[in-house]
């Protein structure tokens, strides 16, 4: 495991049961550039990545 991955680590142990909506994804990660606005572009090409098909070009 990686350092960076202990975030997605906990997300797992804590929320891996649970299923959730893309449309609470997109708020939870509106909210979150709210808060951390130095975090938009990382956010935003998350999300991208998130949405694109698997034809896409990433």
């Amino acid at each position: 495991m990686y350092f960076t991955d202990r975030g997605i680590e906990e997300l797992e142990q804590r929320r891996g049961d649970e299923h959730v909506s893309l449309q609470w994804l997109a708020g939870q990660l509106r909210v979150f550039v709210d808060l951390h606005p130095e975090f938009e572009d990382s956010t935003d090409r998350l999300a991208t990545f998130l949405a694109r098909d698997d034809s896409d070009d990433l």
